[in-house]
């Protein structure tokens, strides 16, 4: 039995954006998030800088949009939450809502953490010196710390100061104070902003969503008028098309858009459903998709440009530490050698004193710029590490320090926002609790999540933080995104769907929508789901990065029993709840079906 996807529009007391602007707003807010700030200039770096923008504008096109369009027209003609929604539409696809719900939760518990660290890292960039500008010194008073001194002052702070990280995931350790008050202090906040639904959502998204630009615009003025910049910009645009011969740069173009517009996750549909019934939520997809991107690309010029101070700045020190070593061994003048002239000196000092300049080969360090602009960074490593490192080489380092882990925390409460929705507009949605205040079920969301997210501010929290964002999400979003359009293009029907897009817009969709719904998109998501199991099944065990506090740095180690065990858990857990449903949904129709022939027959009889 099918339900007309109108069957929410008998809610007139739902709440309502204030405008359209206010809707855009909460999808840019959502969309735009710390994956365009670290994740996209980190593709760029290892997929051939300019040359990865063609396959992740075409993948923008064939899948981004159209399925940011689909989910859109689903929240606004049904004013549901993604549990009702897909319900309305067919009572065994409710388990797709239901998936969408388990892969936010999963989300909401982890991403605070993120935020957690901005906050802390914001309340130590008000001091003289930053703390991860230096080495603190040892206990004997004799000089640096050991570890810092193997590793770097920035990862030191990063790993040691900030996480007091645990040399692997199976030695726990106890919370770290400083990172349970900060991710208290973040879902104080996020309470906060969200307390009254849509209502207070509406007002903070004219903050969390532009916000982040003025910083951007701020960083992109200062970041291109720092030495070496334009080596870093440049390096970005210049493009190595053999890299689109290699599968995986299509690949994770692909995955890119689908993670950075935040499909599948129930937040569009949730947002949506907040629209007023004719709402141009078309005009809106394009546009949302876009800005997106747009920023994406924009905060990538502005990484670049800061990954080329950074990296000049390396390599220089690589050239003066050379330089130093060379005058000291052959007794030169001062002046003699500088770092403009090291590598013709090392030529002919080679060919001069061959014998001497073969006793300090393994002293001799390889600097090389093009090394240093090539070593790709991700995630939390570029957020917290490779920029912190600029910033403290600035003039003015904490006014910058603020400005950025500022802006951090606007983009990471941006997307809170949206997360935390896609788990309480489907709540509301139920009769039992649709009498409950905002406050109430807003509050026992965030207190949820903050008891079971508080494992992560142990020793060991970071390896689970990794694990959660490695294979919380990526595997079941897939699968449900591609339910959603089969769903939509075959249980549904393209042709209903047209009636009701028609209904809301005034116009039917035209060819290119249909297309991409009913062939282009599911079989590029099929494709990437294949590609997904393929590589997990070809990866062997799963690995994770343990730091090694006795070499300065993260080692490749394999997941114990439990924490592939753990990772097992979290693929199937949210995706299970699509065919459970089904199946669930099934017998308590052949239960009603077997007790109504039951009685008709009793009946009978009786008679």
């Amino acid at each position: 039995m099918k339900f007309p996807l109108n069957a929410g529009m008998a809610k007139d007391a739902r709440d309502n954006w204030e405008s359209p602007t206010q809707f855009v707003l909460a999808c840019v807010s959502y969309a735009v998030g710390l994956g365009n700030v670290w994740r996209f200039p980190y593709l760029c770096q290892m997929h051939g800088g300019g040359g990865f923008l063609i396959p992740y504008l075409l993948m923008l096109l064939l899948e981004g949009v159209p399925l940011f369009y689909l989910e859109l027209a689903i929240g606004q003609k049904m004013r549901l939450g993604s549990i009702g929604a897909w319900t309305a539409i067919s009572p065994y696809l409710g388990g797709i809502g239901l998936a969408s719900v388990v892969t936010s939760m999963y989300l909401c518990l982890y991403y605070n953490i993120i935020n957690a660290w901005s906050f802390w890292y914001l309340f130590h960039s008000f001091q003289s010196v930053l703390p991860w500008a230096a080495c603190p010194v040892n206990s004997n008073r004799t000089g640096p710390m050991e570890e810092c001194e193997k590793a770097s002052p920035t990862q030191y702070f990063f790993y040691r100061e900030t996480l007091n990280i645990s040399p692997s995931i199976e030695k726990n350790g106890g919370i770290q104070t400083g990172q349970a008050l900060c991710f208290l202090l973040a879902w104080v906040i996020t309470y906060l902003f969200i307390i009254r639904g849509v209502k207070s959502t509406g007002k903070v998204v004219y903050f969390t969503a532009t916000f982040p630009y003025v910083v951007l615009l701020i960083y992109l003025i200062r970041g291109m008028t720092l030495h070496g910049a334009l080596n870093g910009v440049k390096y970005m645009f210049t493009p190595k098309m053999e890299e689109l011969a290699n599968p995986t740069t299509w690949i994770n173009a692909a995955t890119q858009i689908f993670f950075s517009l935040g499909l599948g996750f129930g937040s569009l549909i949730a947002f949506a459903s907040y629209n007023q019934y004719h709402n141009n939520f078309e005009r809106q997809a394009i546009i949302v998709s876009l800005i997106n991107s747009g920023t994406s690309i924009f905060a990538s010029i502005v990484t670049f440009a800061i990954y080329g101070f950074k990296a000049t700045i390396n390599y220089e020190n690589c050239l003066d530490r050379t330089r130093i070593l060379l005058l000291n061994s052959f007794n030169l003048a001062e002046d003699s050698i500088t770092i403009n002239n090291v590598f013709e000196m090392i030529e002919k000092l080679n060919t001069t004193f061959p014998e001497q300049f073969a006793e300090l080969s393994n002293k001799l360090e390889d600097c090389s710029l093009e090394n240093e602009l090539s070593t790709a960074v991700e995630g939390t490593g570029l957020a917290f590490i490779v920029y912190s490192e600029a910033i403290k080489n600035m003039p003015l380092s904490q006014l910058w320090s603020v400005l950025y882990f500022f802006m951090l925390l606007m983009l990471g409460m941006g997307s809170m926002l949206g997360n935390i929705t896609a788990i309480t507009t489907p709540l509301r949605d139920f009769k039992f609790l649709s009498h409950v205040s905002n406050e109430a079920l807003n509050g026992f969301v965030c207190v949820l999540c903050l008891l079971l997210g508080l494992g992560f501010t142990t020793r060991s929290g970071n390896y689970w933080f990794t694990m959660f964002n490695d294979y919380g999400a990526t595997f079941s979003l897939l699968l449900i995104v591609l339910f959603e359009v089969i769903s939509v293009s075959y249980i549904y029907g393209i042709k209903r769907f047209e009636k009701d897009i028609e209904d809301m817009l005034g116009h039917r969709p035209n060819w290119f929508w249909k297309i991409m719904w009913g062939g282009i998109s599911p079989l590029l998501l099929i494709g990437l789901f294949l590609f997904y199991v393929i590589n997990y099944i070809q990866g062997g065990t799963p690995t994770y990065q343990a730091w090694n506090k006795d070499l300065g740095k993260s080692e490749q180690t394999e997941y114990p029993v439990f924490g592939q065990a753990f990772i097992g858990l979290l693929l199937v857990s949210s995706v299970s709840c699509i065919p459970l449903t089904a199946l669930y949904i099934f017998c308590q129709r052949r239960k009603h079906a077997q007790r109504h022939k039951q009685q008709h027959t009793v009946n009978t009889v009786a008679a």
